[in-house]
């Protein structure tokens, strides 16, 4: 059961890579500050952005699909890291 809960993170997690990853493109193509800002400035010019400048025909099924992917990966991650084998 280990095994499947941290599989199940794991594609969670990569999942909500790629809906950063879009948002950080995005950003880029902008103008390179805006892209450097969300890139190194700890998420908080990241969330700026995803909520007031990020434009794209499916902008809230990124946005929210980044936030509660990251939720539901962390959540299987921690389930198959705190399962004890052998009890």
């Amino acid at each position: 059961m280990t095994v499947v809960f941290l599989l199940l993170g794991a594609m969670f997690c990569i999942a909500a890579v790629v809906c950063k990853w879009i948002i950080l493109i995005d950003a880029f193509q902008d103008s390179v500050l805006k892209g450097l800002a969300c890139l190194l400035c700890c998420g908080l010019y990241m969330l700026y952005y995803e909520l007031f400048e990020f434009e794209h025909e499916h902008k809230w099924q990124i946005v929210l699909g980044s936030w509660f992917l990251t939720g539901l990966g962390s959540f299987f991650l921690s389930l198959g890291g705190l399962t004890i084998p052998g009890r």
